[in-house]
């Protein structure tokens, strides 16, 4: 029995373009051709075709293919397959989490803008635009113990000291920053008692602390006032003073 190009790419449940592409590359041997010209194929071929459709629906490459050897003693390296176990294994977290803001955005209860770790609606619908930013970003350099103490946080109805920090203006003069800085450290203490990952928000940041703080940093500093970051300066100042008595 010998088929055409055709009929094997089909038996094979692969493309024309597949078959002829693995002709080029050398990864399936060339058959025989008939008199009138035409390709007369195998069950051999229609083997190792299967064999190359298998294991590339499985993550293998096609260069990491032609380096194995063919018959029925070779499977694939133990090490290989730990390896491709592994970016499967990570392939499907990602997409059970994609899966899951995907439900979370059809049932509403998700906005697109933030992270899943963040998006109840309900939770922050009333945060200011800044602060929505601010959170997204916080979502693209924060680890999951980090993400757990932000998203508690927000938990929290806002208290009318911060709220004053979000409706400050621009041109605030210095007594009305510094007296707001001062009145927000009992508050921001108070936090850091009831959500203590608040206190290390960067232990398990993916890239480091330092590109975290030079990540959040730079979101400050564009999406608020030069009152708000002189306020935020003053705070931080004051809460990392031991010498304070506040």
């Amino acid at each position: 029995m010998a088929w055409s190009t055709r009929e094997m790419a089909e038996l094979a449940g692969v493309s024309l373009r597949a078959v002829r592409h693995y002709h080029d590359i050398g990864l399936l041997e060339e058959p025989e051709r008939r008199s009138n010209g035409y390709k007369q194929y195998g069950v051999s071929h229609l083997v190792r075709l299967l064999r190359i459709k298998r294991l590339t629906a499985l993550g293998f490459s096609l260069s990491r293919i032609a380096d194995m050897r063919d018959g029925p003693d070779s499977d694939p390296d133990p090490r290989d397959l730990r390896a491709l176990d592994a970016e499967l294994a990570a392939t499907i977290e990602r997409l059970q989490h994609a899966r899951a803001e995907v439900g979370a955005l059809m049932r509403r209860t998700a906005a697109s803008d933030l992270p899943l770790f963040f998006a109840s609606v309900d939770e922050t619908a009333e945060l200011p635009d800044p602060d929505r930013s601010f959170v997204t970003v916080l979502g693209t350099v924060l680890g999951p113990k980090g993400m757990d103490a932000y998203a508690d946080l927000l938990h929290e109805e806002p208290q009318p000291v911060a709220r004053e920090l979000d409706e400050l203006p621009a041109d605030a003069d210095e007594p009305t920053r510094r007296n707001l800085a001062e009145r927000l450290v009992p508050h921001v203490r108070g936090l850091r008692a009831r959500h203590p990952g608040l206190n290390d928000l960067a232990s398990d940041a993916p890239r480091g602390r330092q590109h975290t703080a030079r990540t959040l940093g730079r979101a400050i500093t564009d999406l608020y006032n030069p009152a708000q970051v002189d306020v935020m300066r003053r705070l931080q100042e004051l809460l990392s003073d031991p010498g304070d008595p506040r």
